[in-house]
């Protein structure tokens, strides 16, 4: 590493760790004070407040609840669109921790208030290299990332991406060392699509099968042979997954119904296999019916895309982050069959998504779990990679 390029890294390395017990303390805000979907009125006032106190002037009510602010070189170029999303997930905190969730039924299971308080970060920072930055620095403070109805469409449809030339996210990985900095190649997350399919039969009397149509019978057989659409049509090496997570039919021992439902999630890290699971769990559905007499209804809904890491964005923060961090950042695949909107930016410009990580010495912390403790080590990390590839990208 040059001379220049070793005294930035250790100029963003002191600001941030002047700023790290601030950073903690507004995430302990947060955490303390979850909030979920769209309403993040709390959160998103807090990021408001911070935001205009640095003399930036943020935009509110961005798809709704979101917060969308704008840093300007001294020069015009490209947009980076950089994101943090603020919501938390409807599980009951077991940490006792003295930040623990004062809100019942709500915490931040995920981590992002991790996110929400690396973004102030970057944001506090980044405006001292205003003079040297080529194009616009894009912040985006999203709601609504852990439900059905996305924030970042919403925030979409609102402008947030409008202009925008990258967009790169983050997220706390539990799995690796606090601190530690891992890129992805190719899908980060995948594809998540819901289906609810119903098995139209003839209702009778369990003594007298033959005067009906069995539809659970035929849910039994149609949900084996959806799996074989993984075990045997599926390459292994670009593979998928198919989850039945409910299913309901019938009201009591001695009646054939005459229906039964069942729903689940496909999963795919491509758009070529995402298509095709899709086909062929529509044929599967129609043969099935066909084969045991009966009628099948399927409502197949799309949601998020899967986040495909942009290959030269890749190689560029490969050797970005290594400077900041004095060491090798090498990506690698994922292993990952997570969903996470942030691809709905991503199938619209170059992007990708950077892992932090958060492990708690002493601790086999994992994601959605009430008793998820990072390590705040992560904020100050992120804070760092957001910073420095923000600065190099735009110089």
């Amino acid at each position: 590493m040059n001379q220049e390029k070793a005294r930035l890294a250790g100029e963003i390395k002191a600001r941030v760790n002047e700023l790290e017990s601030q950073l903690v303390a507004i995430r302990r805000d947060i955490h303390a004070h979850p909030e979920l979907g769209f309403d993040t009125l709390r959160t998103a006032s807090l990021v408001t407040e911070y935001l205009q106190a640095l003399g930036l002037n943020p935009r509110t009510g961005v798809g709704r609840s979101g917060v969308v602010v704008d840093i300007d070189g001294a020069e015009p170029g490209k947009t980076l669109l950089l994101r943090a999303d603020m919501d938390a997930l409807p599980i009951h905190e077991q940490t006792g921790l003295p930040f623990a969730s004062r809100y019942p039924g709500k915490m931040h299971a995920c981590g992002h208030d991790i996110h929400t308080a690396t973004m102030l970060g970057v944001a506090t920072i980044v405006p001292h290299y205003r003079q040297q930055l080529k194009g616009r620095v894009r912040l985006i403070f999203q709601p609504a990332e852990e439900t059905p109805e996305s924030g970042a469409e919403a925030m979409i449809a609102d402008g947030a991406a409008d202009g925008i030339d990258w967009a790169v996210t983050l997220h706390n990985k539990p799995e690796l060392a606090a601190g530690e900095v891992a890129l992805t190649r190719g899908a980060s997350t995948a594809s998540s699509d819901e289906f609810d399919v119903t098995v139209h039969g003839v209702s009778t009397h369990a003594a007298r099968p033959h005067m009906g149509t069995d539809p659970i019978i035929a849910t039994v057989h149609l949900i084996s042979q959806l799996q074989t659409l993984i075990s045997r049509e599926r390459d292994p090496a670009h593979s998928a997954v198919l989850t039945i997570g409910h299913i309901q039919g019938g009201t009591t021992h001695n009646i054939i119904p005459d229906s039964c439902l069942f729903q689940g999630t496909i999963r795919t890290k491509s758009p070529e296999v995402r298509a095709a699971m899709e086909t062929s769990f529509k044929r599967m559905c129609e043969g099935v019916a066909l084969a045991q007499n009966v009628r099948v209804e399927v409502n197949f809904q799309r949601g998020v895309p899967p986040l495909m890491n942009d290959d030269r964005l890749i190689d560029s923060l490969e050797q970005i982050l290594s400077h900041q961090f004095d060491k090798p950042i090498i990506a690698q695949p994922s292993a990952s069959f997570g969903a996470e909107d942030f691809s709905l930016f991503t199938e619209r410009v170059p992007g990708c998504q950077i892992h932090i990580g958060s492990a708690t010495p002493g601790r086999d912390d994992h994601l959605h779990n009430s008793d998820y403790q990072p390590d705040e080590r992560s904020i100050t990390a992120g804070t760092q990679a957001l910073t420095r590839l923000a600065i190099d990208l735009l110089s």
